[in-house]
């Protein structure tokens, strides 16, 4: 199976080398891999060139987009101008952040999965982080979630799910539209991705207030909403967080933003999150 890479990049001169170290080192080289150098100020341009001038499969593309870094959209931006450059002859596509090292192993552990099932539409690790010298899982989500920095996707599901959305919420909207059409998402404890930013390190004050938007366009509902924020808010051990994503959620429904979804989608998440918060409640 061949899979393209997609790499979006914002003055990730501290990281890229190493993230394309890794994609080097794999077992499963990958076929394609583009790399968005999104108004970077640094080096990260120069250091992906030289890296394209040794390896063929790897190239730049420059695009700008608006300089402030909020969640979801800049970076999904960004990945479409490298989506735009590939042709149509992959079997898997990779949404890769420029801040990871990954096990050599990765990407052909990822392809087995796909192999193994027709119906797996979306593949992935888990991210670890450093502290005190320890690589630790960055226990931000559940352990079925594939994190956004390394989304890999059969190409009949990312096409069915609509591609990627633009906006906060785009790498929990992909998995529900994923349940919705019946594939199905796989995460392997096995593969241990070395994520070298902490999530959200660079974004500003005003998206906090856009994560509880996020849960207002995916169409979760006041209830679902209040119950996600609070487990997201203790998570990040910032209590406070909670009241910032309610106020979110309510600014959204009060400028009746638009959803991501349709209104049948809808109706299907709020179930399937319902059902999964009983589950939980039941263990």
């Amino acid at each position: 199976m061949k899979y393209y890479i997609v790499i979006p990049a914002h003055n990730e001169e501290d990281f890229i080398a190493l993230t394309l170290d890794s994609l080097l080192s794999q077992t499963l080289l990958p076929t394609k891999v583009v790399v968005v150098n999104d108004n970077s100020t640094d080096k990260t341009a120069e250091i992906v060139t030289a890296y394209a001038k040794e390896n063929p499969f790897i190239s730049l593309v420059n695009t700008s987009s608006e300089a402030i870094h909020l969640p979801g959209s800049k970076v999904i931006q960004a990945f479409y101008k490298g989506y735009e450059t590939l042709d149509e002859n992959y079997d898997i596509l990779v949404k890769l952040d420029a801040d990871l090292i990954l096990p050599d192993n990765y990407f052909q552990t990822i392809i087995n999965h796909f192999k193994s099932d027709e119906r797996i539409g979306m593949a992935g690790g888990f991210a670890y982080i450093e502290k005190n010298k320890e690589w630790i899982l960055e226990n931000l989500t559940d352990k079925d979630h594939i994190r956004g920095a390394f989304k890999a996707y059969r190409k009949e599901c990312f096409l069915q799910i609509g591609k990627l959305k633009p906006a906060m919420g785009w790498d929990t909207v992909d998995e529900l539209l994923c349940k919705f059409y019946h594939w199905k998402v796989i995460t392997d404890v096995s593969l241990k991705v070395k994520h070298l930013k902490p999530t959200g390190a660079n974004y500003n004050k005003t998206a906090r207030y856009k994560q509880g938007e996020a849960f207002y366009t995916l169409g979760y509902g006041f209830l679902i909403t209040a119950i996600a924020a609070a487990k997201l808010s203790l998570k990040k051990r910032k209590p406070l967080l909670f009241f910032d994503y309610i106020q979110g959620f309510l600014k959204a429904k009060s400028a009746s933003k638009p959803l991501l979804v349709t209104k049948e989608q809808a109706r299907f998440i709020r179930k399937y999150r319902l059902t999964k918060m009983k589950e939980k409640l039941i263990r």
